[in-house]
């Protein structure tokens, strides 16, 4: 369970680094945005990814 989560956390970050790598212009753009919305609206985004990370996690596990 542990080198899983691991894993898990560690396929986090190497997709998390991609943008920054890649892109920084349009990284920094995307959290300039990130930072004008408001409480909801960013509440609205992470509701809607932790809903898609578990149907994602529901249909892998089937």
């Amino acid at each position: 369970m542990g080198k899983t989560l691991l894993t898990a956390i560690a396929l986090l970050l190497v997709i998390e680094g991609i943008l920054p790598f890649l892109v920084p212009g349009l990284w920094r753009e995307t959290f300039r945005r990130l930072i004008e919305m408001t409480d909801g609206q960013l509440r609205f985004i992470g509701l809607t990814a932790m809903l898609a990370g578990l149907l994602l996690l529901f249909i892998v596990r089937q």
